[in-house]
């Protein structure tokens, strides 16, 4: 079922007053089992293996740059429940800073708390100019390493310590549900103390006018993105913010993919 304007007001405004939101059932049940089977083909041609560091953690396992592996990815960042009440948060200019897929292992420690701007050095707090959303492709769990929160940290003066505790709570959610929150929120991923792995899709936005995690202009083939929806196009940069950002020699970069 699609959000209506008022649902989608309500959200954005429990991310701007809390700092997260959970859209409950906002993924079709097919369009989930989808994601999953093709993130399991992938993880099987790439060979993915835990980073094996502090942060990424040594039983959980992430593939990166998504939309360059199949069809199936690039409904992930349009989807009709999700990007309006982003857009909310931040404006239509908005673009994908990354989709990754982070798979949690039984076993995993919980990752280190922190807030997804905390690299950017603004006076804090701000409005928001990163709103990261996080797909539930299985059941997230307090056991199994639902993305713990701080509710209300993007309201604070200053940004978690590395490694520090901090009370928080787990974002429980089933299986199709999306938690999208304000890129200061403090959070991190769970620990996984049960005996299933827990996978999710990190779906991110940036405000049009901060350098987006992954070069998605670079990191996907041109014959893939020629072939992406007008807006997915926009949405990994081959648009212009506010008729001037991102152009070249003033023309929007979609024209670009066309002359060539």
């Amino acid at each position: 079922m699609q959000l209506d304007k008022e649902q989608i007001k309500a959200h954005a405004d429990r991310i701007q007053t809390d700092g997260y939101t959970i859209v409950e059932n906002a993924i079709e049940t097919d369009f989930i089992e989808r994601i999953a089977d093709e993130l399991a083909r992938v993880e099987r041609e790439l060979n993915i293996k835990p980073r094996m560091n502090v942060f990424e953690g040594n039983k959980t396992t992430r593939v990166l740059n998504l939309l360059a592996y199949g069809k199936t990815f690039e409904a992930i960042p349009v989807h009709r429940n999700i990007l309006p009440i982003v857009e909310e948060v931040l404006d239509g200019g908005l673009l994908v800073s990354t989709v990754t897929s982070v798979a949690i292992s039984p076993g995993e420690l919980a990752q280190p708390i922190h807030a997804d701007d905390q690299l950017i050095p603004l006076k804090k707090p701000h409005q928001a100019i990163i709103c990261n959303t996080m797909w539930a492709l299985t059941d997230f769990t307090d056991d199994n390493g639902a993305t713990r929160l701080v509710p209300k940290s993007h309201l604070e003066k200053h940004n978690p310590e590395f490694m520090k505790y901090y009370p928080t709570i787990p974002a429980v959610m089933k299986k199709g549900s999306v938690l999208i929150w304000h890129g200061s929120l403090w959070h991190g991923g769970g620990a996984n103390v049960s005996n299933d792995v827990r996978i999710g899709i990190a779906m991110n936005y940036c405000a049009g006018y901060i350098r987006q995690q992954e070069n998605q202009q670079l990191g996907i083939p041109l014959e893939t993105i020629r072939g992406f929806e007008p807006r997915l196009k926009e949405l990994i940069g081959f648009g212009l913010y506010r008729g001037l950002l991102g152009n070249i020699v003033y023309k929007s970069p979609s024209m670009a993919l066309l002359d060539q």
